[in-house]
């Protein structure tokens, strides 16, 4: 992927520019990003948080995943955009959404996560590492 990328929320009241490459490019079948995005999965890129620059005031809504932590998910209050998510599994680290990035050419998704979640029409990619649940690092797909 290209860097730096840029993108915002659907009105422009909210920009970002990444300064870093995404650490994942994936798909996320949990209950909670179905809800958030309205779609049966979200699909963004994982990035250190301190390479992002936001500029105007996103919305936050936090909820507790089924892990027990804190997840807070980031939206535009004017045009309701999702934008990012950030949790206190993962502290240093922030989901950005593919949908807002100004380019959406790169954007390649790596693998799928919650899986279980998943609906039972949605058709994974074969060739992409599935995770019933969240990945722990070094682990291998899960189907």
């Amino acid at each position: 992927m290209n860097v730096p990328f840029s993108g915002g929320c659907a009105c422009g009241a909210i920009r970002y520019e990444c300064h870093s490459a995404p650490l994942a490019m994936l798909n996320c079948h949990c209950s909670d990003c179905q809800l958030s995005s309205g779609a049966p999965f979200a699909s963004g890129v994982v990035i250190s948080t301190k390479s992002i620059n936001v500029t105007g005031s996103p919305k936050e809504y936090s909820v507790r995943a089924s892990s027990g932590a804190q997840t807070t998910r980031s939206f535009c209050s004017n045009c309701g955009s999702p934008l990012f998510t950030t949790g206190e599994a993962m502290p240093d680290f922030t989901s950005i959404r593919f949908t807002t990035f100004d380019d959406q050419s790169d954007f390649a998704p790596a693998l799928d996560i919650w899986t279980s979640s998943a609906a039972p029409w949605v058709c994974l990619n074969e060739e992409l590492p599935q995770f019933s649940q969240s990945p722990s690092p070094g682990t291998q797909g899960q189907k």
